[in-house]
């Protein structure tokens, strides 16, 4: 059975969807598989690196990776979804 310590909270998914971004598309920008974009959304962890990557594909800068990451299960989850849609969504714009 897996170790429940190997799970986190994530926004990957929310983000992911609100900038209309397949998992495929997302893998391809941040240069993973779509598999682990498939195990990172189920609440796997990864590698500081794999977070890196997908916080850049997302449109986002690494001071933001609160918003997509989220450590030890904060309560406010769903408003640092919405906070970080909002930003990726005015890089992506380039306002």
């Amino acid at each position: 059975m897996d170790d429940p310590k190997k799970y986190s909270k994530n926004n990957v998914q929310a983000i992911r969807e609100a900038l209309l971004l397949s998992k495929a598309e997302l893998a391809r920008r941040a240069g993973v598989s779509p598999l682990t974009i498939d195990r990172i959304e189920a609440g796997k962890d990864c590698r500081v690196d794999t977070k890196r990557k997908i916080i850049l594909a997302l449109g986002l800068k690494l001071s933001e990776k609160d918003k997509v990451f989220v450590e030890g299960g904060v309560d406010d989850n769903s408003r640092q979804a919405r906070e970080a849609v909002q930003i990726a969504l005015k890089n992506q714009r380039g306002t």
